[in-house]
């Protein structure tokens, strides 16, 4: 299988990563040509100039950052792979998006499969994400050797669109943890607990959860090195709350995390971890 890959940021390469130690990466390709070209040189693949670059793919896996570049991508691959080829897009996107995206792929008889991850930084290099799959089994059966690189569980939600319809359930609940335990730890700080006690003693109970875990200790160090971006999740949740209020369904949560984040963001705290959220908690 020769796989192609678009998009190495913090999350696409190490994933990328894991399809080159499984012998599968061919062509690797980034909005900054420098980088595939860079990684290109270390992991010898060759670096993308143009979508014909992937036209050998079997599969070509994307890890973009917005509708708008998982659409493009889509427009200037879907003349060039071969008919049976798969994309996968683990980008985190609107429903519409991923449907337009299979629609216009299908028309050149080519699988798509809208494939969000969750796991974060640390999940992508241990290959141990999470994928939330929408499309068709077999063209998930045609691209799980290629999954099973990086991936600890793979579920297939169901039609095109469900895998963003899960990762958007996802986003509520990683948004909601994290007001809770940014506002939890700055109350702590300002009762005076030793967060060496704290923490173990927390994550040890019913209040136990992967970001407590992972970015507790951080957090009360003021280091906030992503991760995940507070202006990715940002970007993440108005997305989030079209789809809830589309669907009818309360928004307090997206709501107060939108708000949160949007003001972090402006503070120019976009670019840190979405811990950084304590420094909001901290104010009166």
């Amino acid at each position: 299988m020769n796989v192609g890959f678009i998009g190495l940021g913090a999350m696409g390469e190490p994933m990328a990563r894991h399809l080159h130690r499984h012998g599968l990466l061919t062509v690797v390709g980034n909005r900054t040509r420098s980088k595939a070209e860079r990684l290109a040189r270390e992991l010898n693949a060759r670096a993308a100039g143009a979508a014909a670059d992937f036209a050998d793919c079997d599969l070509v896996v994307l890890c973009v950052s917005a509708d708008a570049d998982v659409l493009e991508n889509v427009a200037v691959l879907a003349p060039v792979l071969r008919t049976g080829a798969v994309v996968i897009d683990h980008s985190t996107v609107s429903v519409d998006t991923a449907r337009a995206a299979a629609e216009q792929l299908a028309a050149h008889g080519i699988g798509f499969l809208d494939a969000p991850v969750s796991g974060g930084v640390e999940g992508a290099r241990n290959g141990k994400l999470s994928v939330m799959v929408g499309g068709r089994q077999t063209d998930l059966d045609q691209a799980d050797t290629a999954l099973q690189s990086y991936a600890a569980r793979i579920t297939l939600m169901g039609d095109s669109g469900a895998g963003q319809a899960t990762k958007a359930v996802n986003q509520v609940l990683v948004a909601g943890i994290n007001e809770a335990v940014c506002e939890g730890l700055a109350l702590g700080e300002r009762l005076g607990l030793d967060p060496v006690r704290l923490l173990p003693t927390l994550a040890a109970g019913a209040a136990g959860n992967w970001f407590l875990d992972k970015r507790g200790a951080t957090m009360l160090r003021d280091e906030f090195v992503p991760g995940f971006k507070c202006a990715h999740l940002l970007k993440d949740l108005h997305i989030v709350q079209g789809m809830a209020r589309a669907a009818g369904t309360s928004t307090a949560v997206i709501d107060q995390a939108l708000a949160d984040y949007a003001a972090l963001t402006q503070a120019g705290h976009g670019d840190a971890d979405t811990s950084a959220l304590i420094l909001r908690k901290r104010m009166p």
